[in-house]
């Protein structure tokens, strides 16, 4: 595992990007529609990659690196499964367009939570990309509301301010692994999804679709953009990621039909425009 580290950033990024990418087509593939027992095998799967990444990377270390991480870790992790358990009720609630496009405003949602909470100044094309967004966002939602997707819309909001809390604690704790917080959001939503499940009897259908959830597409995804993000510059990696975005509605497209209403399109490429303004931040780009 160890030759990962050796794959230049900007490739891990747009496979981890790749990655990710087919969770809304594995979620419209299971045979159960209860949401808590999706969870349950993603998270079950989610948690063995993990502690398989963290045993192969730190050997005997790894308890050490776990409890090293501390309170911060352990409230990231806290934070970040919640995005987890948003991700599946989105894609169960909504298009999978409009949750990648609404995830993809992380961005923007970094720019704002440092602002208030580390003090970093936004410059004026940080703010005009903010503006955007969240014009983008708006679009989307206020055509759901007469769709009967809004409920999944706002759910998907949960996902990128979620990770932008992560990254507020990571910045306050510069030492802090990521590896470790992602590791205990599994043990939460794994927890969480145990006490709503009342019927365990999986399909084996069901069953590898948790594991093509928790293993090659979460697992893979989040190590790969991890690793990735150590060597590629900050302006950078939101194009990158901009991989998800455009393979993820085109996976539902092409597998199972599935074409959302032309304000999602609309409103995901004012979003996507609002990504490209952040990247020629060069205030930003000068700080990195």
């Amino acid at each position: 595992m160890q030759f990962i580290y050796k794959i230049p950033g900007y490739i891990l990024l747009l496979f981890g990007g790749f990655c990710l990418s087919w969770g809304g087509f594995i979620v419209r593939s299971f045979e159960t529609t209860n949401p808590w027992e999706i969870l349950l095998l993603r998270s079950c799967f989610f948690f063995l990659a993990i502690s398989t990444f963290l045993f192969i990377i730190y050997k005997k270390d790894s308890a050490k690196i776990i409890i090293k991480s501390g309170l911060p870790a352990l409230l990231g992790g806290f934070v970040m499964s919640f995005s987890f358990i948003a991700f599946v009720f989105a894609m169960m609630n909504t298009s999978v367009a409009n949750v990648v496009f609404i995830i993809s405003t992380q961005t923007m949602f970094l720019a704002t939570f440092g602002f208030f909470y580390l003090k970093e100044k936004v410059s004026l094309v940080g703010f005009m990309s903010i503006v955007l967004a969240m014009s983008g966002i708006t679009i989307m939602i206020g055509d759901s509301i007469s769709g009967g997707t809004l409920f999944g819309n706002l759910v998907a909001l949960t996902i990128p301010i979620s990770f932008s809390i992560l990254v507020m604690i990571i910045r306050k704790n510069p030492s802090l692994d990521l590896v470790p917080a992602i590791w205990y959001a599994s043990i939460f939503s794994v927890i969480y999804s145990l006490t709503m499940v009342k019927d365990f009897n999986f399909s084996h259908h069901d069953i590898f679709m948790g594991f093509l959830l928790g293993v090659p597409q979460l697992g893979l995804g989040f190590i790969c953009i991890t690793i990735g993000s150590r060597t590629t510059r900050a302006v950078t990696i939101g194009l990158l990621m901009l991989t998800e975005t455009i393979f993820a509605p085109f996976w539902v497209w092409l597998f199972i039909n599935e074409l959302p209403p032309a304000s999602v399109f609309i409103g995901g490429s004012v979003i996507i425009l609002a990504i490209i303004l952040k990247s020629f931040d060069k205030k930003l780009a000068n700080t990195v």
